[in-house]
Parts: structure tokens; sequence; C-alpha cells
């Protein structure tokens, strides 16, 4: 399974024969340099260049190109080389780019020699920059690993060459650009677009990242729309917005996969025979574009929730549209008085009534042969989910093994609308979280809401919570996920019993005010140690006490056991944990919380709000509907959310953190 890094991820290399490839939407300049345990780059004779491709153990290209192939052999590099960071460059000929913000985001891959992607990195958020160090291969305790880095020098190439300790940067810097520039008419161009055929291809974008704009529809859906990210806003408590906005019109769609701007992935294969003419095609699990099956059913969901949204938008439209256009006929035929009198008022509003009916009848036969098809796609689609994508009485929990790698999204519940209650759509948000989870334990406007009390709806809530942790911890690998839990009061011991009793927690559940306040210092803390270490480029420079591990703080009965100090250091948390691995999840009433007033306004905008009971309060952002958010329940006497931390626990005592 390929690791998607974010910047300052790391992981672990399982070969040391690698290719690093790299695409981009324009010629760039690709180098290596070989530093040492400190990343001292100790003379030209460890920089592979244009003008000097070949290092043992390392192979560069020889010009400038949209797509580049770096060969590397890490056993055959020198024995005081403990660092190759490979860079990027754009060479400086007349009419080109001059910085990365004008450009495509490059793509940089780790494969084997295969093929087989490793660990892949997208360099987005460069503007000014000419040059960038995008990623790094590092020796540890024997091990080699990779780390994205995406560090980027306004400078250019002169600029970076000297961050890394080379002498004469600026010198070395130029011939690397005359080497370049007497190579640029054997230089690569990019590649043109490709759009790949088929109605089931669909850009796929992480919840938060921007997508082509796509309008309400007008009349019947199509039969696969595309970009697909799910149901983002709050509609009830003027809740978060995790995915795109919508915009005015129709324009023409990009399919480019985001994380490859120069190539589309692979079609599917051919699985499934083509339909009889007249017939709908036969559904078949992982039919979407995508580079890995995983990938290609995270966007068959997606596409699957887009298609339900699309095609009860045509049908709402038409109704609406028979109503406003009985409503003006009987307008019309009502506004002479003639017909007021007699029975040709009555033959106006039956044959104003049998039009609207028949339109309606006519939308609603669309919509049943569109909700079929759905209800038949998601019959095979939810049987091959993986663990992370599947709910919890799916059979592949009862064969879960601790994983390698980590998953593209989690599963965090299901969406439903009412033209189809039987027909649910998983909810799944990529990994890592860019957002913390805030579980709403007050009293809603569903109905499911009004009809449980107060003290039970704040056990699910906090049942719900613990599922969400327990998921989390069974599909990362071992000890890369590390849970702490706030529970002053000491009122949520029941539902944390599975996660307390297996072992998987960082440490006991912290109570009163002084457990608050060492768990939220110690993971402000951990936040600050890692911004400085990203920003000053020194990451291996942490205090060996800190824990690198992805983070996930539970606070229960939020604000007891808060001061202001506390409530400071839990926004700033959800400000800046997510983008260095700390992350929240809240289980709260908001009612609770009133006392603190519109201070804590930015701190509910920032999590994305979900329920322990069924309640319709996420809105899509295309075409506006009132989603109902289903949370995953676990099987009426089921063990097997034990079973699962009791592996992810064994693993953890017997398995060494990558």
């Amino acid at each position: 399974m390929t690791a998607e890094l974010v910047r300052g991820q790391n992981h672990t290399l399982p070969q040391t024969r690698l290719e690093i490839r790299v695409s981009a939407g324009t010629p760039v300049v690709a180098g290596a340099t070989l530093g040492d345990e400190r990343g001292t780059v100790h003379g030209i004779e460890w920089i592979a260049h244009p003008g000097s491709p070949q290092l043992p153990g390392l192979e560069v290209s020889k010009q400038a190109a949209a797509d580049h192939r770096l060969a590397v052999d890490l056993d055959a590099v020198p024995a005081a080389v403990h660092r190759v960071t490979v860079l990027l460059a754009l060479p400086m000929e007349v009419g080109g780019p001059v910085r990365f913000g004008a450009v495509a985001a490059p793509f940089v891959a780790v494969t084997g020699l295969e093929g087989t992607e490793i660990a892949t990195f997208t360099l987005t958020g460069l503007d000014a920059e000419s040059a960038v160090a995008a990623l790094e291969l590092y020796r540890r305790q024997g091990d080699w690993k990779v780390r994205a880095v995406g560090q980027g020098y306004a400078g250019g190439l002169a600029a970076m060459l000297a961050d890394q300790g080379v002498t004469g940067a600026a010198e070395l810097a130029r011939s690397i650009h005359e080497a370049v520039a007497r190579g640029m008419a054997r230089s690569v161009a990019p590649p043109p677009p490709r759009t790949p055929e088929g109605d089931r291809v669909r850009h796929t974008a992480a919840i938060g990242e921007p997508v082509p704009p796509v309008a309400p529809p007008a009349g019947p859906a199509p039969t696969r729309p595309t970009a697909a990210t799910g149901p983002t806003t709050d509609s009830t408590a003027g809740g978060p917005t995790a995915g795109p906005s919508a915009g005015p019109a129709m324009g023409p769609i990009s399919y480019a996969h985001p994380r490859r701007q120069a190539t589309a992935p692979p079609p599917p294969p051919p699985t499934a025979p083509p339909a009889e003419p007249g017939r709908p095609a036969q559904p078949v699990a992982g039919d979407a574009t995508g580079w890995s099956m995983e990938e290609r059913l995270y966007n068959q969901v997606w596409g699957m929730f887009e298609d339900l949204a699309r095609t009860t938008a045509a049908y709402r439209s038409a109704v609406d549209f028979a109503e406003s256009r009985m409503d003006q006929e009987l307008d019309r035929a009502l506004s002479d008085p003639r017909n007021r009198i007699g029975g040709a008022g009555d033959r106006a509003r039956q044959e104003a009534r049998a039009k609207r009916d028949q339109l309606t009848d006519r939308a609603r036969e669309a919509l049943d042969r569109d909700l079929a098809q759905l209800a038949a796609e998601s019959a095979v689609v939810e049987p091959a989910l993986p663990a992370a994508f599947a709910a919890w009485d799916n059979p592949v929990w009862h064969a879960y093994r601790v994983p390698m790698e980590i998953p593209m999204a989690l599963r965090i519940g299901d969406l439903h609308l009412p033209e189809n209650s039987d027909l649910h759509i998983p909810l799944l948000v990529r990994l890592p979280l860019e957002r913390g989870i805030w579980v709403d334990s007050g009293r809603t406007a569903s109905e499911a809401a009004a009809l449980t009390d107060t003290d039970r709806l704040r056990r699910l809530a906090m049942d719900n919570a613990v599922a969400h942790a327990a998921r989390l911890l069974a599909v990362y690998p071992a000890g890369e996920f590390s849970v702490h839990v706030i529970d002053a009061a000491g009122s949520a011991a029941a539902a944390l019993a599975p996660l307390v009793n297996s072992g998987v927690l960082a440490g006991p559940p912290a109570a009163g005010a002084g457990g608050v306040a060492s768990v939220l210092a110690r993971l402000t803390r951990r936040v600050d140690l890692v911004q400085m270490a990203i920003r000053a480029g020194a990451s291996d420079s942490l205090p060996p006490d800190l824990d690198t591990a992805e983070q996930l703080l539970i606070v229960n009965d939020f604000p007891h056991g808060f001061d202001d100090r506390a409530v400071t250091q839990l926004r700033y948390l959800a400000d800046e944990g997510p983008s260095v691995g700390v992350h929240l999840l809240m289980v709260a009433d908001r009612e609770d919380a009133s006392a603190y007033g519109p201070v804590l306004d930015p701190l509910w905008r920032s999590l994305l709000r979900i329920t322990p009971v069924a309640d319709d309060h996420l809105a899509d952002p295309w075409v506006g509907h009132a989603w109902t958010y289903e949370p995953l329940g676990l099987p009426a006497g089921s063990r097997v959310l034990e079973q699962v931390l009791a592996q992810v626990a064994a693993a953890r005592r017997t398995g060494r953190r990558p």
C-alpha cells in the first residue's frame, strides 16, 4: 500500500534499491546531495546534478525535464553518508517560469525497481520559491527511511546548496544552470493532459481540496458525475465546511489525478461484460479509476454519493417545477371571472392537477430507476470494502490484521436522504485527519435525539467517540498512532473500558483540573517542538522523549475541569495540531460551553460535527441537500471492538515502530 506523505512525515523503506520519480507541469532540474549525520554536504563531489549525474549509489537526469527517474542504491552509498536529499529547481531560461507558485505542484514518488509505489509526496504550498528540497532518504539505527521535506528557497539553487553547507554555492549553482542550458535543446516538454474515456472516471479530491465546479442539475441526473468529496456543511449549527464550494455553472472538467499532474490513472480492468442494449450495466466493485483497488473503491464510494445527490436534486427540481406550473395555470385560468362559476373552474383545477401528477410520476420513475441502480451498486461495493472503509458488521473485520501502511481514508458514518432511507452511502474522511471531530452530546432537532434522554445521549456520544478512536488505532501501523483521554469528571469510565482494558491508551485517562493541564501542556509542547523543527529543517534534533506518532486527544464533558488557560490551549491544538499530527475528538454539548461566549466559536467551526444518533445536519456544497448522518453502530452482542483492540495492543508489545 502506498503511503501518501504530508510535509514532515516519514516512512520506512522496505528495500534499498529504489527509483525516485518526479512529475511536474514544466521542465525542472532534478539533483541530489549526499549529507552526513547533520545533513552537511562536504563538497561538490557529494552532489549529483546534470553536469555530474553519477555518484556511488546515485544517478540523476542529465537535463531538465517534466518527468524524471532518479536511480538510488542505498547499499552503495559511502558509509559516511546518512542523508540523500532530492532537489528540484526551475531552469534559468528566458521566458520560463521563475517560481514554483506559477506551475503545477510537483509530484514525487519513491518506488521499487518494478515500479511499485512505496511513498508519494505532492509539493503543495510553494509560491516565490524557485528551488525546493523535495524529500530526503535518511539512515536511522541501520535502517533507511524517507521523509517528505518540501522546503522551498526563494533564493534558488544557490540558497538551497548554501543551506546544506556547500562552499562556493553560488558558483556551483551557476555551473549547474549552464550545464542545463547546454542541454535544453534535449529537454523533455511536459506531456499533454490526457482525458481517460468512460463515465466512471472521476477527479478525486481529499476533503478540503478544491475541485471543479458542479452546478445543480436541471434535468435527469447523469449516470456518473465528477468530483467527489462528500457532504461537509453543518446546516443546523453553522458548522464547519470540510469540502469545496459549488461553482455557479458547468464548465470543462479536468479528469487529471490531483496528485499526478501530467498523467491519468490507469482505467479499471474490464471485470464485467457489457450490458445488453436497453438494460443498465451490472455494477462492479472497484470500477472507478485509480492507481490501486483502495483508491478505486474510494472514488467509487464518492461517485455513488454524487449520483445520489444529483438524481435526488433532479427529482426535487422536477417536483417543484410541476407544483409551480400548476399554480401558474390555476392563476391564469381563475383570473378570468367567467371561469369562477359553473364547471369551468373545476375542470381547470383538475387539468392542472393532472399535469402536475403526470410530471411528478415521470420524475419519480426516473428517481426509482436511478435508486435501484445505486442500491445494486451498493450491494456489490459494501462487501468489497477494506477494513478502513467498512462498517463494523462487515466480515472483513473478522480477518483483521494490523496494517503495515496508512489507508487513504476512514469511514466515520453513513449518509442517506429521505427519498430512500435504506440506501446508505459511506462517509469517508481522508487520512491523516485534516481537522478534528466534535461528537455532539446535546439535544438536536432530530427525531431520534428528541426520543432519547440526556444521560443516554451523553453515553452514546462517548461510545461513538471510543469507536472512532478504535478505528483510527486499527487502521494505523503498530505504534504510529497514540490516543490520550481527558475525562475530568471521571464520568466516562464505562465507555472507555475497551480502550483502558486493552492497554492501547498512551496513559490513564486524565481526571481533574491537574490532569487536564498536564495532558494539554504535553501535547502543546509537542506541537511547538515539531513546528520549530520543521521550520528549521532539523527534524532529527527532536528530543528523544518526544512521541512522533500521530496523536489523538479525546475530551469528554468539555468544559468541565477547564480554566481559561486550558481553553486557550485547546483552541491552539485545534488550529495548529492537525498540520503536525495532533488531532482533537471532542465529546461535548455546545449549550454546556455557552458560558465561554463567542470565544469558542472558532473552535466549533474548525471541527467536523457528527452526532451519536441519526441527524440531518450535514449539507453538501453542490445542491444543498440536508443529509442524514447515521453513526456506525456495533452489532448487538458483538465483541469485534475488543478483538480488534487486542490485536492492536499485541502488535504494539511485539512490534517495533518504524
